[in-house]
């Protein structure tokens, strides 16, 4: 009876023992497979945040490369154009500045383009000039200019006019500008094409 006993214990032990293993290894099977998972899933979610980072650097990378180039460009540009300048400047200053401060040529201009303005019929005109040529101007606008035109002209001298003058109808709105200034204007825009070839190729 004893031993019967001692073999439905042992009986009960070890089925108990061996379900109990069983089911161990069961639990321990799927939480390897969801170690598994978790670990395929954290590996995914790094890759792509890496690819991502990766496609911003490379972003990054290539605008600060495509900023550098055109700052380069502008840089080279705006450089180009300041010796253009500096170029066309020295070129063009003095000459002008001795051409438009000559009373003769200015008398000349003036005639030229008053007559112009007064090809349908007498205009009333109106003249700023420099103040450094009003002794030699003054006469010919009031007197000489004023009979060929058969019309009224009104002559002002400006210390602002270095060389040159302006002119227009004196009741219109506009004036008609051949001040140094402006004269070296008009000539830089013709020897600047010619100049750049001869500077830059």
């Amino acid at each position: 009876m004893q031993n019967k006993l001692q073999e439905l214990t042992d009986k009960l032990y070890n089925e108990g023992l061996s379900k109990g293993k069983q089911e161990g290894e069961e639990l321990l099977a799927k939480a390897k497979v969801q170690a598994d998972e978790m670990i395929a899933k954290a590996q995914a979610e790094a890759a792509q945040i890496i690819a991502e980072a990766q496609k911003k650097a490379e972003e990054v990378k290539t605008k600060t490369e495509s900023d550098l180039k055109m700052a380069a460009s502008q840089s080279l540009a705006a450089t180009k154009k300041d010796i253009e300048t500096l170029v066309v400047a020295k070129m063009t200053d003095e000459a002008v500045a001795k051409t438009l401060s000559s009373a003769e040529f200015v008398k000349e201009i003036i005639k030229t383009v008053a007559e112009k303005f007064t090809t349908e019929g007498p205009v009333e005109l109106s003249l700023v000039l420099p103040e450094a040529l009003k002794k030699e101007l003054e006469p010919f606008v009031t007197k000489e200019l004023a009979k060929t035109l058969g019309a009224g002209v009104e002559a002002s001298f400006s210390k602002k006019v270095s060389g040159g003058f302006r002119i227009g109808p004196k009741d219109g709105g506009y004036f008609i500008s051949l001040t140094d200034e402006t004269f070296r204007e008009l000539i830089a825009e013709y020897l600047r094409p010619a100049t750049k070839k001869l500077l830059f190729g």
